[in-house]
């Protein structure tokens, strides 16, 4: 009996580990699903908010809210196609490794422009947004180099693939239909067999033969003699 209960309280502890185990997969799951939801609506505000500030406020704040929104979007895209396009092809790994330098100049330029936002000083503003915008350009400029690439590359094994799809499907169909080069080009009839050495030959052949080898007269046989018959007696001379 107290196997028994041993073996009942193991098998307890087992599922109360696996189902502690269990709960805090499913919470954590659940908090990043929740904590990427809450970034996602976070993100979506602040660039309707960009959005407003470009339009909405002239001179250089609006400039500065245009160029954080350009930014911003310009990263996104390309950290989206480049993390989609990795799954289905690692040699694009050096490519997303590239963008994640990159992502580190445009996280401090971004955080230098939403400083730059509530600056007062107007004049000292307008006077580095040469610099700001030209640093700008040059983060976005890789940022969509590198997304292009990467959407070529994978257009091009697309088109590779779909040209090897229809070669395979023209043989496939040239084999389907094989009755057409029957009929153009018909079989010729096959050659008659050559006959055996042993086979009977047709009787007309051997006539001919038969005729030459059998006599065409029959000699008749000698004629018997008897004893009564007198021998001829030789006629006298004298």
């Amino acid at each position: 009996m107290e196997a028994v209960f041993a073996v009942v309280a193991l098998l307890f502890v087992l599922f109360v580990v696996l189902g502690a185990y269990a709960t805090v997969k499913v919470v954590g799951a659940a908090k990043r699903s929740a904590d990427r939801h809450i970034t996602q609506a976070r993100r979506t505000v602040e660039d309707h908010t960009l959005r407003a500030k470009a339009f909405a406020q002239p001179g250089p704040a609006g400039e500065i809210a245009q160029l954080r929104l350009g930014l911003r979007t310009s990263m996104r895209a390309t950290q989206d196609a480049l993390e989609a396009a990795v799954a289905e092809d690692e040699s694009l790994k050096e490519s997303l490794g590239l963008f994640q330098r990159l992502s580190a100049h445009g996280h401090e330029l971004d955080g230098e422009l939403r400083r730059l936002e509530s600056e007062p000083d107007r004049t000292t503003l307008a006077a580095r947004l040469p610099e700001l915008r030209e640093r700008t350009e040059r983060i976005t400029s890789a940022a969509d180099s590198l997304r292009w690439a990467a959407r070529d590359r994978a257009r091009r094994f697309a088109s590779d693939d779909l040209d090897s799809l229809s070669e395979q499907i023209d043989m496939e169909a040239g084999a389907l239909r094989h009755w057409t080069t029957t009929e153009q080009h018909p079989a010729p009839p096959p050659w008659p067999e050559t006959p055996a050495a042993d086979a009977p030959e047709p009787a007309s052949a051997k006539e001919p033969e038969q005729r030459t080898a059998r006599p065409a007269i029959t000699p008749p046989a000698p004629r018997p003699t008897y004893s009564w018959q007198k021998k001829p007696r030789p006629e006298s001379t004298t």
